[in-house]
């Protein structure tokens, strides 16, 4: 895997609903909010803590981000570039493949319901 880091401060944007994505990010230091889209602003529906992934969904199922995701304070972020999980994930067995699949596809939908 990848020996990347990304330093963001305050305020900073990590990524933003309905963006593509090629990577996702294992956050070694700081707090991350979660914003949805509500007309023209943006409301906070989650947070993301040092030791947690972010990114995850769209990096494994190659859907656009869902939500837009920035600092909180001052965070360090290893990346984790597609082609390293890619890689990984070639090697396990087609039910475990399913398996993510299914729980990505139930992850969107219950995403999709959530109201802001």
């Amino acid at each position: 895997m990848s020996d990347d880091l990304l330093k963001i401060s305050a305020e900073e944007y990590l990524m933003r609903e309905g963006e593509e994505s090629n990577e996702m990010y294992y956050l070694s230091s700081g707090t991350l909010g979660v914003f949805k889209r509500k007309g023209d602003a943006e409301q906070q529906i989650g947070t993301i803590y040092s030791g947690e992934l972010v990114g995850e969904m769209s990096f494994l199922d190659s859907e656009p981000r869902s939500a837009t995701v920035k600092a909180i304070g001052d965070c360090e972020l290893k990346v984790i570039p597609k082609e390293a999980l890619k890689v990984y994930l070639d090697k396990q067995p087609k039910w475990y493949k399913a398996l993510v699949q299914t729980l990505l596809d139930r992850l969107r939908r219950a995403n999709q319901r959530v109201r802001v």
